[in-house]
């Protein structure tokens, strides 16, 4: 669900077609990453430039021609070296972006385009904003980080209606499983940290603080019964620690052998599955594993392995 901005080691042409809204979308065809290329500046290190590239799981690329590439500031201005932002469904069906002119968009593979009002967002610059889609892409959530405005909003991709709110305190981890609630963390009293769970429409509807191995082994996921979390401990003696918001308990530690890398996102998948995003160095580009882990006998299988493009300055992967 939970789709992150991630930091790749700084080829071909782009096909500049959009699949016709009458074929089908196989997962072949569906979104792994999408990518900005990096350019180097005078005075040393690199900026983003071009456009989003979007690199199907059957090695296809697609341009997305009316997204914004460069983040502009809450003036309009173009910001010159921040990505703007974008997100893809745990599916890889759907994409979030902002258009050139500033308005959020949601583009489905197979399908049309959907744009939020003008006035979705409180004015901020772009790279203010995080977007996080859940595993279907049917939910929306914008997270912005502005002093003057902080705070997500939750929108409905289909209609671009807006949901709910959350405060700006919650720091959004991601979606549950079937998108229906929002993990959060809050910071409380004496440096507590607490998880929040809200629904979609920005109603509370637990909060609790977990033990220190939920809480110390980031980042968390919650499954579609909107009360388990999961978190995967990492290292020579890795774990997949589950925790019962509902009972406030600790409900299950599994022995996960992992492949190596930095964990980086973490979804549920299924009732009894999640899905873990691992990254390392491969001849100087970003190398992605993802594994699935049964949460009843620890049992890990790989999904997918793929390399990032090279020329990569950032790259937004699919979660689940």
């Amino acid at each position: 669900m939970r789709t992150k901005i991630l930091t790749a080691a700084l080829t071909a042409a782009l096909a500049l077609s959009w699949p016709a809204p009458a074929s089908a979308a196989p997962h072949d065809h569906t979104i792994r990453y999408a990518s900005i290329k990096g350019c180097p500046v005078k005075d040393g290190g690199t900026r983003p430039c071009g456009g989003w590239r979007l690199v199907r799981h059957d090695g296809g690329r697609m341009a997305l021609p009316d997204a914004q590439a460069v983040a502009k500031e809450a003036d309009g201005s173009s910001s010159r070296y921040f990505p703007a932002p974008i997100a893809v469904s745990g599916n890889g069906r759907r994409v979030a972006y902002f258009t050139g002119e500033g308005r959020l968009a949601v583009r489905t593979l197979g399908g049309g385009r959907t744009r939020l009002p003008a006035n979705a967002l409180p004015k901020a610059a772009q790279y203010e904003v995080t977007l996080l889609l859940s595993d279907d892409g049917a939910r929306l959530a914008a997270v912005v980080e502005s002093e003057k405005q902080a705070g997500t909003r939750i929108f409905d991709t289909r209609t671009g209606g807006l949901l709910g709110t959350l405060p700006a305190e919650a720091s959004v981890l991601g979606f549950s499983g079937d998108g229906d609630e929002v993990l959060t963390t809050v910071e409380a009293d004496e440096g507590v940290t607490d998880l929040v769970v809200y629904s979609d429409t920005g109603e509370e509807l637990r909060r609790v603080t977990p033990p220190q191995v939920i809480t110390a082994n980031a980042p968390q996921a919650l499954a579609a019964d909107g009360r388990t979390v999961a978190s995967l401990v990492t290292g020579a003696r890795a774990e997949l620690v589950t925790y019962d918001t509902g009972g406030d308990q600790l409900s299950g530690r599994r022995r996960v052998k992992l492949p190596a890398g930095e964990l980086q996102m973490l979804d549920w998948t299924g009732d009894t599955q999640v899905t873990a995003h691992l990254t390392g160095e491969a001849s100087g580009s970003t190398r992605m594993t993802i594994v699935r882990i049964d949460t009843r006998t620890g049992a890990v299988r790989v999904r997918d392995r793929y390399t990032v493009l090279s020329d990569s300055f950032v790259f937004a992967a699919c979660g689940g």
